[in-house]
């Protein structure tokens, strides 16, 4: 297990990508998101300021909180939120949003989010078994969080087939602990 600094690995993302990083709480364009979120779920995602952290391009916008968090768990989600930047680098603004937000529905079957999700939660996974070991990666816990991440309003049901998320959780974890060093 590592003892990792989320300070150190922000300024690498700062060096890598050139990120610039918002607060929530202080954004007109965040505060937009949340109440258009709000109407498109029906209520369902009502955590979106608080919870979320989010990437646009090379903008971290951080939810209420953030600076307070555990610091092994920033730098989880900034692992994963490191995957995003890599996909806005690789796709640009508008491959990414239109992979986001269109194949094929924007909400109750978003197969383009939920495969940049599922590359993004992928690194939760790998990120958690670094930081607090293998047996919190497969932690019953962490599971349920990302099938609903999937399954629920939180990202408008882009994937609602929880089974399908549990073979793909199953496949990264035996893949996880086989890498294991013994």
């Amino acid at each position: 297990m590592v003892d990792p600094d989320p300070d150190a690995y922000l300024d690498e993302l700062r060096e890598e990508f050139g990120i610039r990083v918002v607060e929530k709480v202080d954004d007109g364009f965040s505060k937009l998101i949340d109440r258009l979120l709000r109407i498109v779920t029906f209520g369902g995602q009502r955590s979106y300021m608080d919870r979320y952290f989010t990437t646009i391009g090379r903008t971290f916008y951080l939810p209420s909180g953030w600076h307070e968090r555990d610091p092994r768990a920033r730098y989880v989600t900034l692992r994963h939120e490191a995957v995003h930047l890599r996909q806005f680098r690789r796709y640009g603004r508008l491959g990414m949003s239109l992979l986001y937000l269109l194949p094929i529905l924007p909400l109750g079957l978003a197969y383009g989010r939920a495969r940049l999700e599922w590359e993004a939660y992928a690194e939760t996974f790998r990120a958690t078994a670094e930081v607090y070991g293998v047996e919190a990666a497969c932690a019953t816990t962490l599971r349920a969080h990302v099938r609903r991440q999937f399954t629920s309003p939180a990202y408008g049901w882009m994937w609602p087939f929880p089974r399908m998320v549990d073979r793909w959780i199953d496949a990264l974890l035996a893949e996880i602990v086989a890498s294991r060093p013994r």
